[in-house]
């Protein structure tokens, strides 16, 4: 598949390229970023630039569909979906850059991305989010898109510094996408605000 360029009212979702590696390795060096993510640590140029290079094989082989996140040009964040398999499953995962969290710019871009995957080519049945235990802020936006939580993976992640416990969720493309109640996050998800999150 060749890459797709998604566009929202303030966003430019684009594969990345070499011109954000300098932007990417500078925040993953936000200690928040590999403590939830696979990303490595320390993370250096190199991966970036390794990063980089493979995000154009996934988006031929259609393993990986992966999108940075732009504001007014500048990369601030990466989303994608992986895994995926035409009219069957693929899995959203995203990260932002610490200056760039807190205004909504990632529901926006992952709203994008969801329309994107149940839309045709891939028509996918099912989306699923995965997050390590406590990552709540990844969670509350996850909820904030209508994903159903579905429960607790016991070690059922892993990631360069072991296996973790991790919560699942997901969305159907007949789901509304209106909040729904998480049981692990403590409060009503009717009080959450249709497009709040990170």
């Amino acid at each position: 598949m060749r890459p797709v360029t998604l566009r929202t009212a303030r966003l430019e979702l684009s594969i990345p390229t070499t011109a954000d590696v300098d932007a990417i390795t500078a925040a993953a060096q936000d200690p928040e970023v590999p403590r939830w993510t696979t990303v490595p640590s320390p993370y250096h140029r190199s991966h970036a630039e390794e990063f980089v290079a493979k995000a154009a094989t996934w988006w031929d082989e259609q393993s990986e569909l992966t999108w940075g996140i732009r504001v007014n040009g500048a990369w601030v964040g990466m989303i994608g979906l992986h895994g995926t398999t035409p009219g069957g499953a693929a899995e959203i995962g995203f990260w932002m850059s610490a200056p760039t969290r807190g205004h909504g710019y990632l529901t926006e871009a992952a709203r994008a991305v969801i329309d994107f995957g149940f839309a045709d080519p891939l028509s996918l049945a099912r989306i699923q989010w995965r997050a390590i235990v406590g990552n709540v802020a990844s969670a509350r936006t996850a909820r904030s898109l209508g994903f159903h939580y579905e429960g607790l993976l016991r070690q059922g992640l892993s990631d360069p510094r072991g296996r973790h416990d991790g919560w699942i969720a997901a969305l159907l493309p007949t789901d509304d996408r209106a909040p729904q109640p998480w049981p692990v996050l403590g409060d009503d998800a009717s009080r959450v605000p249709r497009g709040g999150g990170a």
